[in-house]
């Protein structure tokens, strides 16, 4: 996928500008900065929830648009920060929906769901539950294996581990990341979270005021920032990457959140 020369404003109010990225096939690419910096604008547009003012978004030999957009969305996987379940479906309602819209055979879903749940480790007694009967954490497990449902080329998350409280968000971090690294994906997370950036991230993109500031590995953001902003926001973050004293950090504990 190509973003090239990518711009939007809205409400009147410029907030992505002229933007060119290419992302690297197979990888995990993570955007952040601070809110309101034009990350999940640039987003929407790569997933095709929104249309850019200039420039276009390819994908292989296709450009995003008007005329390919539903095609094209089907390479696609999407979790945003709260899941986005239908209350009214089940677990199994939800993952299914688009799998049941193309008419899959019950069986070819049935081997489907079985192969997600045991990638996601989600509990076989959890998919005949509504969302408001499931914990935040099985809420995600279930948007995350919706996105998987159709085996996409492409994963696109939105600080879907936002809104959990750190030790379930802990074991999702690295079930997730596990999850990325076997499936091999094109992935692009956001997040405004330096540690999970250089969780997750084969590559870094650091944005401010709709623009990139910086692109590169996490060792590259954290040891050679290039710009005041930059710097400042790498300070601001630090306290979060170092490990309290006489007690090293590596990883996210995994736990049974």
């Amino acid at each position: 996928m190509i973003v090239d020369d990518v711009s939007k404003h809205l409400g009147g109010r410029p907030v992505l500008g002229r933007t060119n990225w290419e992302l690297p096939a197979g990888r995990t690419s993570v955007l952040i900065g601070p809110s309101g910096c034009g990350k999940t604008t640039l987003l929407k547009i790569m997933v095709g929830l929104l249309r850019p003012d200039t420039g276009i978004v390819r994908v292989g030999q296709k450009i995003l648009d008007a005329n390919s957009v539903w095609e094209l969305r089907r390479r696609f996987g999407y979790v945003i920060q709260e899941g986005g379940l239908f209350p009214h479906l089940t677990a199994m309602g939800n993952m299914t929906l688009m799998a049941r819209h193309l008419d899959w055979t019950a069986d070819r879903i049935e081997q489907r769901v079985e192969k997600l749940v045991q990638l996601t480790q989600f509990p076989t007694d959890g998919l005949t539950r509504f969302p408001a009967e499931l914990s935040g954490g099985q809420r995600q497990r279930v948007s995350l294996m919706r996105a998987l449902f159709l085996d996409p080329d492409y994963l696109f998350l939105d600080e879907p581990l936002g809104s959990l409280d750190p030790m379930i968000r802990s074991d999702l971090q690295a079930d997730l990341r596990n999850i990325c690294r076997l499936l091999k994906k094109t992935v692009v997370l956001v997040t405004h979270d330096l540690y999970e950036a250089t969780f997750f991230a084969d590559e870094v993109v650091l944005m401010r005021d709709g623009h990139i500031e910086q692109q590169g590995t996490a060792t590259e953001i954290l040891s050679r920032p290039v710009s005041p902003f930059a710097k400042q926001f790498v300070r601001a973050q630090r306290h979060h990457l170092e490990p309290a004293a006489g007690n090293p950090v590596t990883h996210p504990i995994h736990d049974n959140g």
